[in-house]
């Protein structure tokens, strides 16, 4: 390798020169030329046939600690990405950790790359299990793992929110078999959309759970369809997310999922309640299970119809039984009846006369005691008596006495007011028209008046009234 001259500092050499010889020490190591290498693809892009990409590597924390630029020519990518297919049937895609064969690669200009020219695809699988495995055993060691699969289902479930993207001929085969399911049982349905593939998917499919159970209580969803059909099934890395499983697992309601074709499986498969194989396995599954329910339900009618014929019979088989015994039953308990009315009636006059002799016993028990009890009172009460019968007749004599006395005096006070007595005392009283005369304005002159004395009556005519002021005069 040529230098510039030293003059005056140390010897350099010119970029194109460096580079050439990092190159030339990249040939020469064999290590460099041909080794397995595990990373992880970022950056993936596909133009004019070659495919270019960034490989990274992440510590525990999830920060990049190494990082190279790769790249697979055209004509090896077609075969490494038909082996990746069809191992593992999934596209190569951001965020798979793969296992590349190639070499380090030095240009002038592009600086180092790594040349891949072949994969191995077990590894990757392998990967994508350990993903599915440490997101159940943490769904486990939360205790959540088996919440939505001991969910229990109405019989049968009608009322269906269906997760997916309206425009996946999936969807349009799932509403067409439950639509026109053998049973002819009608399904309420109604689609949440999502983005069923890509990085995006576990994030959108959880939003969609949770505007169902948002809507829950509005409409009592019986349960949750998550399906995934038409198209490419080759991604599937979305459903392989511990937030999306950790809700699936701890949704309040059954979830049955049907995501890609028959041999595609993901973490949803082993927590949701139901895993079907496809969209359309779904749909028969709920028209299967409604069409059961509908021949339980018939099976039921048709028992309890046998039952009610049968018993019905064997009540009027019984009914005629006793139809037929009522009357020697009746016989029987009449002879009964009247046999111990006899044996009552005989044992009457007996009772009845032991009664009376009681109760005679008693009455004269009862009547020696009244007499005893009356005299005893009597005795008790008759000084009362006496001293009641002296204390009466001493206050009728004492107020007899009272009243003789103010008989008297008003017999004298009647006396002493009587008109004669007065009259005797030398007056005499005036009449008009057999009035007295009390006003001399009652009399008029030439008038007949009477004068009253204690000894008899004189008649006079008035001749001249004086009023009480002239007598005065």
């Amino acid at each position: 390798m040529e230098a510039f001259p030293n003059i005056e500092g140390p010897k350099a050499y010119t970029l194109s020169e460096f580079s050439r010889f990092v190159a030339t020490a990249i040939s020469r190591e064999p290590a460099l030329m041909g080794a397995w290498v595990v990373a992880e693809i970022s950056d993936m892009s596909v133009r004019g046939g070659h495919c270019y990409m960034t490989l990274i590597e992440k510590d525990r924390a999830g920060t990049t600690i190494a990082r190279m630029r790769a790249n697979i020519w055209a004509n090896r990518f077609i075969y490494i990405r038909n082996k990746f297919l069809r191992a593992t049937e999934k596209e190569l895609s951001n965020g798979m950790k793969v296992m590349f064969y190639g070499g380090a690669s030095y240009h002038s200009n592009y600086g180092l790359s790594f040349n891949i020219g072949d994969i191995e695809p077990s590894y990757t699988m392998g990967d994508l299990e350990r993903i599915r495995r440490e997101i159940l055993a943490a769904l486990q060691s939360e205790g959540v793992i088996g919440l939505n699969r001991n969910l229990t289902f109405p019989d049968p479930p009608r009322k269906i929110a269906i997760i997916s993207s309206a425009t996946a001929a999936g969807y349009g085969d799932f509403l067409n078999q439950l639509q026109n399911n053998s049973a002819g049982v009608e399904f309420n349905t109604m689609l949440f959309p999502a983005i069923m593939q890509g990085d995006r998917t576990a994030q959108s499919v959880i939003a969609a759970l949770d505007l169902v159970e948002q809507t829950s209580s509005i409409v009592r969803w019986d349960c949750v369809v998550i399906i995934r059909g038409g198209g490419a099934t080759s991604d599937m890395n979305g459903f392989d997310d511990l937030q999306l499983a950790r809700r699936v697992a701890t949704f309040p309601m059954p979830v049955v999922v049907g995501i890609g074709h028959e041999r595609d499986r993901c973490v949803l498969d082993e927590i949701a309640c139901i895993r079907c194989k496809t969209p359309t396995a779904v749909a028969a599954w709920l028209a299967d299970t409604a069409g059961m329910a509908w021949q339980r339900a018939c099976d039921l009618a048709s028992r309890i119809a046998n039952f009610a014929s049968e018993r019905l019979k064997g009540e009027h088989i019984r009914l005629q039984s006793i139809e037929t015994m009522v009357p020697a039953l009746a016989e029987a308990q009449l002879k009964t009846a009247r046999l111990k009315l006899h044996g009552i009636s005989a044992l009457i006059p007996a009772a009845a006369n032991d009664a009376i002799s009681k109760a005679r016993i008693k009455l004269e028990g009862m009547t020696t005691t009244i007499r005893m009890s009356a005299h005893t009172r009597i005795q008790i009460e008759y000084p009362k008596l006496q001293a009641l019968s002296f204390s009466v007749k001493t206050g009728a004599t004492s107020i007899i006495g009272k009243e003789n006395t103010r008989i008297e005096n008003l017999e004298k006070l009647i006396e002493v007011l009587n008109p004669i007595s007065t009259l005797k005392r030398g007056y005499s009283i005036t009449k008009i028209s057999g009035k007295a005369i009390t006003d001399v304005e009652m009399a008029r002159p030439g008038e007949i008046i009477e004068t009253v004395t204690s000894k008899g009556s004189i008649l006079s005519t008035v001749d001249i009234i004086l009023p009480a002021n002239d007598l005065e005069k």
